[in-house]
């Protein structure tokens, strides 16, 4: 492992019982190797959420440069309107 630095932290007295018991019952090592999945997890979750921002920025951006013109808001409604009607449709000739 590369050099570590210790700190020191504050928790709840209920988040180190929790801890405290994960590491009584085998699950952890230490402390300190609890403490360290925890940043891991962090981490993976801060790259998942910029990943899944990235993605939504393309299609932003991809809906900004569509060349296609813009939809009135009665264009929507009429498109909206026509696929609940076509829903209905369907759930009808579903039902026994």
């Amino acid at each position: 492992m590369p050099s570590a630095e210790k700190i020191s932290i504050t928790m709840t007295p209920e988040q180190l019982r929790v801890v405290r018991e994960s590491v009584a019952a085998g699950e952890y090592a230490s402390t300190s190797e609890v403490l360290r999945a925890a940043v891991r997890l962090w981490q993976r979750q801060r790259q998942e959420d910029a990943e899944r921002l990235d993605v939504i920025r393309a299609r932003i951006r991809r809906s900004l440069d569509d060349p296609r013109p813009d939809l009135t808001g009665e264009d929507v409604r009429a498109r909206l309107k026509a696929l609940h009607a076509a829903t209905v449709e369907a759930q009808r000739n579903e039902a026994p």
